[in-house]
């Protein structure tokens, strides 16, 4: 019952702050979600398909987690929350450090800072870094196939957006500083050296 009320909470605390997020720009007017928005092809399919997965997948979640009866060991649920706590932090920190540039997806016409301090020092994309720690926290915590399977696919159309979308797109907006940021900072984790 522990790891329900634990997973849970993270699971609210996360969404309370992506849609507050949401609404604090919406009340700015910023338009966060571009995802499929002006889109083609290739493109739009991986962020059509992002966005219907990350609808599904937290149904999925709190299926698995309403109805848990596995025997994971407890060792690897405690590993489970502390992961799940670790990637809702580091969202939390990468939305509130990327201020007015934060959004779901990119679009052209927006004008953007390029941000590369705090967290973004040690990962370019922590705010994906963050989802992916949750969504892997959960499978540990409440494994089951289904929950694998649609973790699984989520993650792999998140790296989909980051390296078919996401670095062209800076590539084209900052250009050299980007590059440059690029060879000192790794994708999800870590400094080049």
């Amino acid at each position: 019952m522990i790891f329900k009320i634990i997973t849970l909470g993270l699971m609210a605390t996360f969404y309370v702050c992506y849609f507050a997020k949401m609404i604090s720009q919406k009340k700015h007017g910023i338009s966060t979600d571009q995802l499929g928005k002006g889109k083609t092809g290739f493109v739009k399919v991986i962020e059509m398909t992002l966005k219907l997965s990350t609808y599904v997948l937290p149904i999925i979640q709190l299926i698995s987690i309403l109805w848990y009866i596995g025997t994971a060991h407890i060792a690897l649920r405690i590993i489970g929350c502390a992961i799940t706590a670790v990637g809702v932090l580091a969202f939390i920190m990468s939305v509130a450090q990327m201020k007015d540039n934060w959004r779901a997806g990119v679009q052209r016409e927006d004008k953007t800072n390029l941000v590369t301090t705090g967290i973004y020092s040690i990962s370019r994309n922590p705010a994906f870094l963050g989802f992916d720690l949750m969504y892997i926290g959960i499978l540990f915590t409440f494994f089951n196939w289904y929950l694998c399977f649609a973790t699984s696919f989520v993650l792999v159309f998140f790296h989909l957006q980051i390296v078919n979308v996401e670095e062209e797109f800076l590539i084209e907006a900052f250009g050299e500083e980007y590059v440059q940021y690029k060879k000192k900072v790794c994708r999800y984790l870590g400094r080049k050296l």
